[in-house]
């Protein structure tokens, strides 16, 4: 019985939350503070009609739930505000959580935030948690990206919430002083902005392929041999088009990192930032991946449809008819069974990697990686699924680039252009493997850093 009671005097108390709101949001909001080891109170207008709760949970009048708790998050919409100048008494000291957010920007003159500031004098809020939704809340940072943006005028309150915040498994980022809280409500109405500059370049890369090929192809053929073949436009000329621009973007994910490579390299040291535009560029290279694996998709899909077009099907028709009509028959060309094999083999290959750099990349897979592994799939596995993709391009072109009648319009073929950014990039690779450079690039990201000799003479001086 004595070690019992020990027990139950060592054993710390519940920490009390209030909520007000039990819509999807406060819900998901609240079954993670349960699980986290909190008490909660729900404080609601009907305490015993306002629908499911989670189990372990208190619901009571916003008056009796706001002093019970020292912290309250407000889940409720801005236009409901009013209630709470009503318990500014019991409010008076307390930490009040706004987790709100509008339909669009600019609706009101202030911020949510600032306006229940105003309300309520005498209560410390604190902006938070408007950047999740109540699925995230309600699931965790599975995603491991899940970040709670914060900010307001008391120091003590903000460390309160990052507290919470921190148990219930994310990560918190201070946005400084109650003025931040306008940006921090527009976070959740931007629409896809970490995809906005790979959603442009593939936007202008495809714009200019299908353009260029246009021209080569369609118009070069109607306007020089009076031939009509603006159906390729549907498959053909797209099956040109996305394969160019996955190429492309693929390559482009893996530039960046040759490139701050070579900046370290030439500064002699890793702890010097780079240029803020290598710095964005690194940061969406997941999302330029993910969108050249989607046009690499469809780039299988297309080639599988081919055999069953109409063209495809008169044209196959007509050549065996003409060859039953002459009673004679094509011999078979070893050297063009062996291209189109490989074409095709690497091209499987090429694509079976850059499906297993995309599954490795979902937050589901990746969390299941250790660093190590993740890096390798990413990096060496990365550019292996590189010099495939474009091993594939150098096969479909053969020995085309030779032949005068490939150059329409004194303009080289579009796979000719696609293979510019990837051939670079993987020269460049090679370059940062040879035994002297990757030394001493590798003792550089180790720490190492290379002495400067102007800084030297200059010491030398000074003394």
């Amino acid at each position: 019985l004595f070690l019992h009671m020990r027990l139950h005097k060592s054993t710390p108390e519940q920490e009390t939350v209030c909520i007000f709101g039990t819509g999807d949001l406060g819900r998901s909001l609240g079954q993670r503070l349960l699980q986290s080891g909190y008490r909660l109170v729900y404080g609601s207008r009907r305490p015993h009609s306002c629908g499911p709760v989670p189990p372990g949970a208190q619901v009571m009048s916003h008056e009796v739930a706001a002093q019970s708790a020292s912290l309250v998050f407000v889940c409720v919409q801005r236009e409901h505000y009013d209630f709470l100048e009503t318990l500014a008494p019991q409010l008076n000291g307390k930490v009040l959580v706004d987790v709100s957010n509008n339909l669009k920007k600019n609706m009101y003159p202030e911020a949510n935030a600032e306006y229940l500031q105003k309300l309520i004098p005498g209560a410390h809020v604190v902006k938070a948690f408007n950047t999740l939704s109540a699925w995230a809340l309600q699931n965790g940072p599975s995603d491991a990206n899940r970040q709670v943006y914060l900010c307001g005028n008391n120091p003590e309150a903000k460390q309160a919430v990052a507290v919470i915040s921190t148990k219930l498994g994310f990560t918190v980022q201070d946005r400084g002083s109650l003025s931040a809280a306008r940006e921090l409500e527009d976070f959740p109405l931007q629409l896809f902005p970490e995809w906005r500059l790979p959603m442009r370049l593939t936007i202008g890369l495809t714009a200019f392929f299908f353009f260029y090929l246009l021209t080569r192809d369609v118009i070069y053929a109607y306007v020089d041999e009076g031939r009509d073949i603006s159906f390729r436009i549907m498959m053909s000329l797209a099956n040109k088009v996305f394969p160019s621009v996955s190429l492309i973007l693929l390559s482009l994910c893996y530039l960046p990192g040759v490139i701050a490579g070579f900046f370290q390299l030439y500064r002699g040291t890793k702890y010097k930032r780079f240029p803020d535009w290598l710095d964005r560029w690194m940061l969406c290279r997941k999302q330029l991946g993910l969108i050249a694996l989607a046009l690499a998709s469809l780039h299988v899909l297309y080639t599988l449809l081919i055999p069953i077009r109409y063209y495809v099907r008169f044209r196959l028709a007509g050549s065996t008819i003409s060859q039953i009509k002459s009673n004679k028959t094509s011999p078979f060309d070893t050297t063009m069974a062996w291209r189109t094999d490989s074409y095709y083999a690497i091209g499987a290959l090429g694509f079976g990697l850059y499906l297993l750099l995309g599954i490795s990349s979902l937050p589901s897979v990746s969390n299941a990686l250790s660093w190590r592994e993740f890096s390798f799939i990413q990096s060496k596995l990365g550019y292996l699924t590189l010099f495939f993709c474009t091993f594939h391009t150098y096969l479909y072109g053969w020995d085309r680039f030779l032949y005068i009648s490939q150059y329409k319009w004194y303009t080289p073929p579009g796979y000719m252009l696609c293979l510019v950014v990837p051939s670079l990039v993987l020269v460049l690779r090679l370059l940062l493997l040879l035994p002297c450079v990757d030394k001493s690039l590798s003792r550089i990201r180790q720490g190492w850093e290379r002495t400067d000799p102007e800084n030297d003479s200059k010491k030398s001086l000074l003394a």
